[in-house]
């Protein structure tokens, strides 16, 4: 898997994670300002993911129009062309069912890891991972369906060392291969106590999009919220495999990102 590394945005002192989402609208590097600086604070209190809302509008403009547009005909030409207006006006809500972002309650115990994403689990197992002590990583991976929050949170207060965009294929999220061979990036942190760990954005045959605001250096608190996979993917976290971790999920366990706990780490 080819690396892409970071590249500078012109114009603005922020790192370009993929600068493929630099397409439609600046959502990465454009959009984001210290919160005492940020003058459209408040769009956090509508309740949509903030990295969602250029989608919103214009699927909003787009199936509006198209719901008028068989509405009118439905009234001049054919009543039939209002069938599918009801079924415009669910795609809609859908789009907004999406983006949701909702508040959670983040669990205050130290040793607890949170979940990254909402979702199902489809894997509980230790991988091959170079980076990592031993070269052995305990990875768990949770599938996110169209009807997941997409809004994706760190695992643990930790330091963030190093961000990692790899271009690949977008094969289902659940296909096995599609750890290795989909488009993803990596997040690698590392704890106080120099404790690794790394969460990785993975697309699937539906998301195309990995958006993440992250630049090394960055200190996160647990629960915070990092970045979000548009419309369908995967996310994995992993940790260094060994004595001191107490797993506290299973296959086929659906998870809440940032409240849902994945596992104890006892030892540091």
């Amino acid at each position: 898997m080819a690396e892409v590394r970071q590249g500078e945005c012109h114009g603005c002192s922020h790192r370009i994670i993929d600068s493929r989402d630099l397409k439609y609208c600046r959502n990465v590097c454009g959009y984001w300002f210290h919160p005492k600086d940020d003058a459209f604070l408040w769009r956090n209190k509508l309740g949509l993911a903030r990295y969602g809302l250029a989608e919103v509008v214009l699927f909003t403009i787009l199936l509006g129009a198209a719901s008028a547009l068989f509405a009118v005909g439905g009234v001049c030409l054919f009543g039939g062309l209002w069938l599918p207006v009801p079924l415009l006006l669910l795609l809609w809500l859908e789009i907004l069912y999406f983006f949701r972002d909702p508040e959670r309650p983040i669990p205050d115990d130290p040793a607890a890891l949170v979940s990254p994403a909402d979702g199902k689990i489809t894997h509980v197992e230790e991988v091959v991972e170079a980076d990592f002590p031993g070269g052995r990583a305990l990875r768990i991976s949770i599938f996110l369906s169209i009807f997941n929050v997409h809004v994706n949170r760190s695992p643990r207060s930790a330091r963030v060392a190093n961000v990692r965009y790899f271009p690949g294929s977008f094969l289902d999220a659940r296909n096995p291969h599609s750890a290795v061979q989909n488009e993803q990036l990596w997040i690698d942190l590392e704890e106080a106590g120099g404790r690794p760990m790394r969460v990785k954005q993975i697309s699937g045959a539906i998301a195309r999009r990995i958006v993440c605001w992250l630049k090394p250096g960055d200190q996160l608190q647990v629960g915070e919220r990092i970045g979000i996979i548009k419309l369908g993917s995967r996310t994995d976290v992993l940790v260094p495999a060994g004595p001191g971790v107490e797993i506290l999920v299973k296959v086929g366990d659906k998870v809440r990102g940032g409240s849902s706990v994945l596992m104890r780490l006892l030892t540091g």
